[in-house]
């Protein structure tokens, strides 16, 4: 059985766990430069350089891990968030994307078997890619709407070179995610699309969108809705809102994301919003309770947290969440079957 089939399996049953934050985990841990550093001998100041762990504290990077795992995570996602070489370069690391990207996945591929092993419950690795900092839609220079940083072939190379080393690793899918930009994320998938070509099987994709203000909009200024039917094609097997708010903001537009979307659906709000020190303050208990509310109403296939959020937070959720039928996928209406929009794969 294909990680998509045993995913959905395991979602037909119950509301699955996804995992929390890194990047808090790893802040709580006070590590020094000379951890981030290692044996590596690079120019630049490595502190705060969260993917490069992966090979130089892989100790710490698989405590968080299988941290999740205990908690309740039914999928873990690589920390490889910056992994990628636009976001390297700012390190002077955009040498080590693919052995970071390898390590990562091989960390989170062995902990998931181990857990299963135990148990016999499914569990997932989700090979995480995120925006970079850069824009195919827009200008950065107001004087210049035309210009970019960055062509989309460049960027789609970019993705694929993580995409392949993630796949190396282990992961059984590509997480695209914190979407600022859909045309960034469609040279994402087209990145995995490729990767997969090359394999000569499917890479499932997971696409998870990130709204920049309370209307509901991307940078790039699509809706939830307009963002899904943009993505549809890539035949995904979890979308979602991801990043964002906390969950009291993001309730509404996981409804409406809910009400179009033809497959499962992942949301993974922050820990709320941040306070005047850039940190975040809600409980476990607070941000559980708000996603119970998103369980009731039967709008949630996988949950978890993003910034700010921990292990306690998913143990929470998974308390929280538990005996409550997961959302039931609705099928495509009869007129776009009909006029042959099905989502489409990109054959071997």
């Amino acid at each position: 059985m294909s990680a998509r089939e045993r995913l959905k399996a395991a979602a037909r049953t119950r509301i699955l766990l996804t995992d929390g934050a890194f990047g808090t985990e790893i802040q709580n841990r006070k590590l020094t430069e000379a951890d981030y550093r290692g044996t590596l001998d690079l120019a630049r100041d490595q502190k705060g350089n969260n993917d490069i762990l992966a090979i130089t504290r892989p100790d710490v990077v698989d405590a968080i891990t299988r941290d999740y795992l205990t908690a309740g995570s039914d999928i873990v996602s690589t920390n490889t968030f910056s992994a990628n070489r636009i976001s390297q370069a700012d390190y002077g690391a955009e040498h080590l994307v693919a052995d970071i990207n390898r390590a990562s996945a091989r960390i989170a591929r062995a902990a998931v078997d181990d857990f299963e092993a135990k148990d016999g419950r499914p569990r997932f690795v989700a090979g995480a890619i995120g925006p970079t900092n850069k824009t195919l839609s827009l200008s950065p220079d107001v004087n210049d709407p035309g210009f970019r940083e960055i062509d989309f072939d460049t960027l789609k190379a970019v993705y694929r070179e993580q995409t392949d080393a993630l796949l190396e690793g282990g992961a059984d899918f590509i997480l695209i995610e914190t979407i600022f930009d859909t045309l960034n994320a469609k040279a994402g998938i087209m990145a995995a699309k490729e990767a997969a070509a090359g394999l000569g099987r499917e890479v499932p994709l997971m696409i998870s969108m990130t709204l920049t203000d309370l209307s509901g909009r991307n940078l790039s200024g699509h809706t939830v809705e307009a963002f899904w039917h943009t993505v549809r094609h890539a035949d995904p097997v979890t979308i979602g809102l991801n990043c964002s708010f906390g969950a009291q903001q993001l309730r509404p537009h996981v409804q409406s994301l809910s009400g179009v979307a033809d497959t499962l659906i992942m949301a993974y709000p922050n820990a709320g919003l941040p306070n005047e020190l850039g940190e975040y303050d809600e409980l476990p208990e607070q941000t559980a309770a708000l996603l119970k509310e998103w369980a009731e109403a039967g709008w949630v296939n996988i949950i978890g947290g993003c910034c700010g959020s921990t292990p306690a937070h998913i143990a929470a959720m998974a308390k929280a969440v538990a005996g409550f039928a997961p959302r039931r996928i609705p099928t495509p209406p009869r007129a776009t079957r009909l006029a042959g929009l099905e989502p489409m794969t990109l054959a071997a």
